[in-house]
């Protein structure tokens, strides 16, 4: 730096004034991009159980964010949870979208109940306005993916204290949390006609056992 002072005074034509100018500016800047990028280092994701989650619930803090679809939402959800989906029910009327949502709702809609869904364009907006950047949150969904999909937005937005239960709420022992809804939380995942036929074969095989008898 003492040494482009020195040039500056040497050559004080305004020509080489610039280029030493220009030289400073130069400087400031690779300083500035080191310093943003220093400070813009983003804290890693944590994956936890369920014993591990209901730990961080109880002793750290944590707040259950269930980023799961109305309907499994609905089925079951832990108690006291906040819910922000990160899919939500595609309604839009298009001719491709039309096309896609009979097709998906004459197979998995059918057999495994699932909704037709699409990104929630609001995910972020919703649950910035819900909690500040340093909130610690568990997000929860049924088989991991969409958490951690969910995870990586809000980690990109800022948020530093995040974790997810691993492969989501179908791994979770029965009874790990309080939970509301008309099934067991691992179970909120299932739905269509594969839970009737599961049924129905259960049925069926006891009668066949009762023929044989």
């Amino acid at each position: 730096m003492s040494g482009l002072v020195n040039c500056f005074t040497a050559f004080s034509s305004p020509r080489k004034s610039w280029v030493v100018f220009k030289i400073n500016r130069a400087e400031n800047a690779s300083y500035t991009t080191i310093r943003q990028r220093r400070t813009n280092i983003r804290a890693e994701v944590s994956f936890v159980d369920g014993e591990e989650a209901k730990r961080l619930i109880v002793e750290e803090g944590y707040t259950v964010l269930d980023v799961r679809d109305r309907t499994q939402y609905d089925r079951a959800h832990i108690k006291s949870c906040y819910h922000t989906p990160l899919f939500i029910e595609n309604k839009d009327n298009d001719i491709g979208t039309i096309i896609k949502r009979t097709v998906h709702n004459n197979f998995s809609g059918l057999f495994f109940g699932l909704p037709f869904t699409k990104l929630n364009p609001d995910f972020v907006k919703s649950v910035k306005g819900q909690f500040s950047s340093d909130s610690k949150l568990l997000l929860v969904c049924q088989e991991g993916l969409r958490s951690t999909a969910a995870a990586n937005k809000l980690e990109q937005e800022g948020f530093q204290n995040l974790s997810c239960v691993t492969s989501g709420l179908q791994s979770v022992k029965p009874g790990t949390f309080e939970s509301v809804g008309s099934t067991e939380l691992q179970n909120a995942g299932k739905a269509g006609l594969v839970t009737v036929q599961g049924k129905i074969s259960a049925i069926l095989g006891t009668v066949l056992i009762c023929l044989k008898v």
